[in-house]
C-alpha cells in the first residue's frame, strides 16, 4: 500500500462530507487510479472490503466472494448498477494504490463524526501486539515476526492509528513516534508501558503538555 504525506486528525480532507455516514466519508477521499481502464466507483470497492472484513473475508478471495454473493442486494440498498462483481485481482490493485495515510484519516475523522462522541479524545492508549502467523527466520536464522503498534481512543472505542514494522529492522518505540507524529496531542493524555517512559522519547513529542 502506497504511503503519502503524513495526516493529522485534525486536518479534514478536501471537500469533506458533511454526514455520519460511511459511504459518504468514502466518497469524499479522492480516487487513487489512473481515470484509464476503470470500472467499479472507489469507494464501493472500500465499502465492500470493509464488509467482508467485518464477515470474517478479509482476504482477496474473500472480498471477491463477498461481492458476488451481495451485489444485487447492493446494487438495490446503495442504487448502483453493478453488473459483474470485482476479482480478487482486482481489489489487489486498488489496495496497492490506495492512499492509507488519507484513508486512515478519513475513518478517524467518521469516527468523531458519530453522534455521542466529543470534539476531543481525552486518552490515548498505545499497544503493541505480535502478528499471527508472522514469524520468519532472517539469513543467520534468528527469530523475526511483524509487530503493530495500535493507538486506541477510551472515547471513541477503537484504535484510530497503527503502525507495523519487522523487528529485525525496526521497534516498537520509533513505531509509535511515528504514529503521534501523525496525532495532534495538546490536551491528550498517551499512555504507553515503562518502555516508552524515557527522557529521550519524551523530548520528541510535538505537544506542549505532559504525556505519560
Amino acid at each position: 500500500m502506497r504511503r503519502s504525506r503524513p495526516y493529522l486528525l485534525t486536518s479534514p480532507l478536501e471537500n469533506p462530507a458533511a454526514a455520519t455516514d460511511l459511504i459518504s466519508f468514502l466518497k469524499a477521499l479522492p480516487d487513487c487510479r489512473l481515470r484509464r481502464g476503470i470500472r467499479y466507483p472507489q469507494w464501493w470497492m472500500l465499502l465492500v472490503a470493509i464488509l467482508a472484513i467485518l464477515s470474517n473475508q478479509g482476504s482477496l478471495l474473500g472480498m471477491e466472494r463477498f461481492a458476488k454473493r451481495h451485489r444485487k442486494t447492493l446494487n438495490e440498498l446503495l442504487g448502483t448498477h453493478i453488473a459483474n462483481p470485482p476479482s480478487d485481482s482486482t481489489f489487489r490493485l486498488l489496495l496497492s494504490q490506495l492512499d492509507v495515510d488519507g484513508f486512515d484519516a478519513l475513518l478517524q475523522q467518521w469516527m468523531a463524526a458519530q453522534p455521542g462522541v466529543t470534539e476531543s479524545v481525552d486518552t490515548l492508549v498505545c499497544d503493541g501486539k505480535t502478528l499471527r502467523g508472522s514469524i520468519d527466520q532472517t539469513a543467520s536464522g534468528a527469530a523475526r515476526f511483524i509487530a503493530q503498534v495500535s493507538l486506541y481512543s477510551n472515547t471513541l472505542g477503537v484504535a484510530i492509528a497503527q503502525n507495523t514494522y519487522a523487528t529485525d529492522a525496526g521497534g516498537e518505540i520509533a513505531a509509535l513516534r511515528q504514529l503521534l507524529d501523525r496525532v495532534e496531542l495538546n490536551g491528550l493524555l498517551v499512555q504507553a508501558d515503562a518502555l516508552h517512559a524515557n527522557r529521550p522519547f519524551s523530548s520528541t513529542s510535538s505537544s506542549v503538555t505532559p504525556t505519560s
